[in-house]
């Protein structure tokens, strides 16, 4: 199949760039749940299930809680991963501890 740029619009060359990085995307998902699902059955057949050979280490979906809560406002909470929000900042500052701001 060849295509002449040439003669499409842009709007028609957005319009395949669009289809194409959906279909590469779809492409390596389907690649990826293939190698997925050939490495378990690799590991099944040795006796082992894939979480039993990386140490449970398999990416987990999901949220993390709040671990600590602003004392002057409840609504804002922070997991205590990443960086530290102001309000965090601010109170250490203040000298209070991370304890201090536990939920």
């Amino acid at each position: 199949m060849t295509i002449n740029f040439d003669k499409m619009t842009l709007k028609e060359m957005r319009d395949l760039q669009g289809r194409l990085e959906r279909a590469i995307s779809s492409f390596e998902d389907r690649k990826r749940r293939e190698a997925m699902a050939a490495v378990e059955n690799v590991a099944r057949e040795h006796g082992f299930s894939l979480t039993d050979l990386t140490g449970g280490k398999m990416k987990r979906a999901g949220t993390v809680p709040p671990k600590y809560s602003n004392p002057g406002d409840p609504t804002m909470t922070w997991t205590g991963r990443g960086r530290k929000p102001r309000w965090v900042q601010e109170s250490l500052n203040k000298g209070k501890t991370l304890d201090d701001l536990l939920i």
